[in-house]
C-alpha cells in the first residue's frame, strides 16, 4: 500500500515570484501557492495553516464550487450551481425555482437527489510512477495505455469507499506532472435555502457575463453523514465585506483552460469546436424555446438545460472572441516562435522537444480530418436522460468483469458507488422533454451521416427521426428507479436479457461509439499529452517553473484586489448596492427579466427596524483569476473570513481561458453583507443569519496525524 502524503509544497520553484505571469493572474495549486509573490505586492502571506483551512472548508459540487460555513455542516454556494436540486424538489403545485425556498427547521430540509460534494484531503505527487509505467519502445498509444493502466492502480489502492474517500488522477502541465488527489465525498446533501430566481437571476441572459450586475445568487446546503449534519473545518462570516482596494482570495474549481496550449491547438478550437459547438447549441436553444412556449409546465420541466445551454452558448462565444482577436493571438503566436528558437537553439532540447509542435498539429489535423464522425458517433450520438442511463447500465455491466485497472475510465471499483447513486437517484422526468430532445437528436443525427452509414441505420431502424425517437422514449423503462436497480445488480446477465429498447439501441451501437474513443484516445490525446509534456519540460528548462497549469477542473486558488475599471472612458464601480436594483427595475418598468419578486418590495415598503437598508453592497468585481467551474467560490479576506461569493466574470474575463489581462477584465461577487441583510429582512431567514455569524471557528481532528 502506498502512503499518502500530507499536503506540502512539492513544487517548491513555484513559490518564487513570477517572472511571466501577468498582474495577479494565476489559479494556483495549493501544494504550490505563490507566498513570496504574494507578500511581495500586498504584505501578506498566507501560511500553511491558513491554506490547508481554506482548504478543507471548500468543496467541489458537480464540476462547480461552496464552501462549509458553519460548524453544522451549513454549505453556500449560488443559486445556479444549486439549482439543480431546487428544481428537483420541486413540483408542478410548490415551484422552489420561482417562489424560493426557505426550511426553517433541520426536520423540513429535503434531501437533494443525486447531488454529490467532496473536499480535498490529500495531494500526492505521483509523477514518477505514471512516467516510469512508459517502456522504450512503446507508440504513443501503448504509452498512453500505460499510464492509464498505472493511474487506475493508484486510484484504487487509494480510494476507500466503505470510509467515502475517493483518489482521482490530476493531469497537470499536459503530462508533466501527475498529482493524486484525496477526498472526503459526502452524498446526503440537503437544501436549506435559496431565493427566487428572478433575483438570482436578476437580468437574465441580458445581463449574463456583464457588470454592473445585481444578482443575489446565493444558496444554502447541509451535509449530512449516518443521518446528523457534519462537523468539518469551515469560514468564519465578515459582517464587514470587503472595501475598494482589498486583498481577497478564491477557493473553487475552475474547469479548463487553455493559455498553455500550442498554436495548433487554438487555431482548432477556434475553425472547429468553438463554431460547432456553438452551432449545436443555438438549435438546442431554439429548440428549447419553442418546447417551453408550448406550457407552463413544459417550460418548468426545461428551464434548467435552458439556462445551461444559454449559459453555455454566451460563454464560447466570449472564449472565441478571444481567439479572433488578432493581437492576442500574435502575441500567442510570438511566444511559441520565440520558444521554439529557443528550444532549437539548445543542444540539450532540441532533438527531444523540435518535433513536439508538430506532432501535435499532425494529430489535431486527424482530429479536424475526423470531426463530424467523432462529433455524431462519440458520446451524445444519442441524446437525452434514458439514453445516458442506457450507456452508463451497459458500460458498468461489461467493465466490472475485468481488472480494474484495464477498465475504461471512470468505471474502476472506487467510482461504483458514486455510479449507483446517481443511477438510483430518483430525480424528477419528463417524458414530453424527453421526447422532444431524442426526436432532435436524431434529426441531427439524420442531417450529419450518410443515409447509407451503417451506424445511422442502427439508430433509426428504418425508421424516421420522430417514429424511432418516440418508440425508444416510449418503450423505455429506465425513467423507473427500481427498474434501473434491477439492471445495475443484475450485471451483464440482466443488461442482455433486457428488452428495453433504449438498452438495446445502446447495446447496438456503443462498441463503434467506443472504438471511436479509443482511436481518438490512441491518435489525439496520447500524442496531444506526450508531446504537450515535451513542450511543458523545455518551457520549464528555459523560462523556469514559475507560472501556474492551466485549469483542471479541481481545487485553485486565485487573488486579487476588489477593483472598478474603465470602460469607454467611463468608471465602472467596484460595487453595486441593493437600492440599485430597484432603480434598475424602475428603468426597465418592471418588465422580465428585470422584474423582482414580491417579497423584495414587502421589504422596501417596511419601516422601523424591519426596512431595508438600500445602501448595502449587493455584488462587486475583482481582478481575482477565475473561469467557468469557479461559480460558488468562496471570496475571503487576508483573515479568512467570507467576503463574498463568486458567481460570475463580466464580458471582458471570458478570454481569461487562453490569455489573461486585468485592465477591464473582472470576476463578479455577491457580497457578504447583502447575504445577512437580505436573509433578516426580505426572506425571514434569522436563524440561518444567525448560524453563520454565530459561528465560531471549529477545526476538529477528522483524520488521524499524518507518519512523519
Amino acid at each position: 500500500m502506498r502512503r499518502l502524503l500530507s499536503v506540502i509544497p512539492v513544487l517548491v520553484l513555484l513559490l518564487l515570484v513570477s517572472s511571466l505571469t501577468l498582474a495577479d493572474e494565476g489559479m494556483w495549486l495549493y501544494n504550490a501557492v505563490p507566498v513570496n509573490k504574494i507578500k511581495a505586492k500586498y504584505k501578506f502571506a498566507p501560511d500553511q495553516k491558513w491554506l490547508d483551512h481554506l482548504r478543507l472548508a471548500s468543496l467541489n459540487v458537480g464540476g462547480a464550487s461552496a464552501s462549509f460555513v458553519s460548524a453544522d455542516g451549513l454549505v453556500f454556494t449560488n443559486h445556479h450551481v444549486g439549482a439543480g436540486c431546487v428544481h428537483n424538489v420541486s413540483t408542478a403545485e410548490h415551484d422552489y425555482i420561482k417562489d424560493g425556498f426557505y426550511a426553517g427547521t433541520r426536520e423540513n430540509e429535503p434531501k437533494c437527489p443525486g447531488l454529490v460534494m467532496r473536499t480535498l484531503l490529500d495531494i500526492r505527487d505521483i509523477t514518477a510512477d505514471v512516467q516510469g509505467a512508459v517502456k522504450p519502445g512503446m507508440s504513443d498509444a501503448e504509452a498512453g495505455a500505460a499510464q492509464r493502466a498505472e493511474t487506475r492502480l493508484l486510484e484504487r489502492e487509494c480510494s476507500d469507499p466503505t470510509n467515502n474517500i475517493r483518489c482521482d488522477t490530476v493531469t497537470l502541465y499536459s503530462g508533466s506532472l501527475y498529482h493524486l488527489y484525496k477526498y472526503h465525498v459526502y452524498n446526503d446533501i440537503r437544501l436549506v435555502m435559496a431565493p427566487e430566481y428572478d433575483i438570482a437571476f436578476f437580468g437574465g441572459d441580458s445581463d449574463n457575463f456583464t457588470y454592473p450586475r445585481y444578482d443575489l445568487d446565493i444558496t444554502f446546503f447541509r451535509v449530512y453523514e449516518n443521518n446528523q449534519p457534519v462537523h468539518t473545518e469551515y469560514l468564519t462570516w465578515s459582517t464587514e465585506g470587503a472595501k475598494e482596494g482589498d486583498l481577497i482570495f478564491v477557493s473553487g474549481n475552475p474547469g479548463s483552460t487553455g493559455r498553455l496550449l500550442t498554436m495548433a491547438q487554438l487555431e482548432y478550437l477556434r475553425d472547429v469546436a468553438y463554431p460547432a459547438s456553438l452551432a449545436a447549441l443555438k438549435r438546442n436553444i431554439n429548440s428549447l424555446l419553442a418546447f417551453s412556449a408550448t406550457s407552463p409546465e413544459n417550460a418548468r420541466a426545461a428551464e434548467r438545460i435552458l439556462f445551461g445551454s444559454q449559459n453555455s452558448y454566451k460563454a464560447i462565444t466570449g472564449y472565441q472572441s478571444g481567439l479572433l482577436d488578432k493581437n492576442i493571438m500574435a502575441q500567442k503566436a510570438e511566444a511559441e516562435r520565440k520558444l521554439r528558437e529557443a528550444v532549437a537553439a539548445n543542444p540539450k532540447l532540441a532533438g527531444e522537444v523540435g518535433p513536439a509542435w508538430d506532432a501535435i498539429a499532425q494529430a489535431l489535423q486527424w482530429q479536424r480530418d475526423n470531426f463530424k464522425r467523432i462529433t455524431f458517433k462519440g458520446e451524445g450520438a444519442v441524446p437525452g436522460r434514458l439514453a445516458g442511463i442506457a450507456r452508463t447500465l451497459v458500460r458498468v455491466a461489461d467493465e466490472r468483469t475485468k481488472p480494474n485497472e484495464k477498465r475504461m475510465a471512470g468505471f474502476q471499483d472506487q467510482n461504483l458507488p458514486a455510479i449507483e447513486q446517481s443511477l438510483t437517484a430518483n430525480i424528477p422526468y419528463s417524458p414530453e422533454l424527453e421526447l422532444m430532445q431524442v426526436t432532435d437528436g436524431l434529426r441531427a443525427l439524420a442531417e450529419n451521416l450518410p443515409a447509407d452509414d451503417p451506424f445511422l441505420k442502427d439508430v433509426l431502424a428504418g425508421k424516421s427521426p420522430e417514429d424511432r425517437a418516440r418508440e425508444l422514449v416510449d418503450g423505455s423503462h429506465l425513467s423507473d428507479v427500481a427498474i434501473r436497480k434491477q439492471l445495475f445488480s443484475g450485471g451483464q446477465p440482466a443488461i442482455q436479457a433486457s428488452t428495453d429498447p433504449m438498452i438495446q439501441l445502446i447495446r447496438k451501437i456503443d462498441p463503434e461509439v467506443r472504438q471511436m474513443r479509443r482511436e481518438m484516445e490512441d491518435k489525439v490525446d496520447s500524442a496531444v499529452r506526450k508531446y504537450g509534456a515535451v513542450i511543458a519540460k523545455a518551457r520549464f528548462e528555459i523560462y523556469g517553473n514559475d507560472f501556474p497549469p492551466d485549469a483542471t477542473g479541481t481545487l485553485r486558488l486565485s487573488y486579487g484586489q476588489v477593483k472598478g475599471y474603465l470602460e469607454n472612458g467611463k468608471k465602472v464601480p467596484a460595487f453595486t448596492t441593493i437600492g440599485g436594483v430597484f432603480d434598475l427595475e424602475k428603468k426597465h418598468n418592471g418588465l422580465a427579466p428585470y422584474k423582482l419578486p414580491a417579497s423584495w418590495h414587502r421589504a422596501l415598503a417596511a419601516t422601523g427596524p424591519a426596512k431595508l437598508d438600500l445602501n448595502t453592497p449587493l455584488d462587486s468585481v475583482n481582478t481575482s483569476d477565475i473561469i467557468g467551474g469557479n461559480s460558488g467560490s468562496p471570496a475571503v479576506n487576508k483573515d479568512g473570513d467570507v467576503v463574498g461569493i463568486l458567481f460570475d466574470g463580466n464580458i471582458q474575463s471570458l478570454p481569461w481561458r487562453f490569455y489573461f489581462e486585468d485592465e477591464v477584465g473582472r470576476s463578479v461577487l455577491t457580497d457578504s453583507r447583502a447575504v445577512i441583510e437580505t436573509l433578516r429582512k426580505i426572506y425571514d431567514a434569522g436563524p440561518l443569519a444567525d448560524e453563520i455569524l454565530g459561528a465560531r471557528r471549529f477545526v476538529p481532528t477528522l483524520y488521524p496525524p499524518k507518519e512523519k
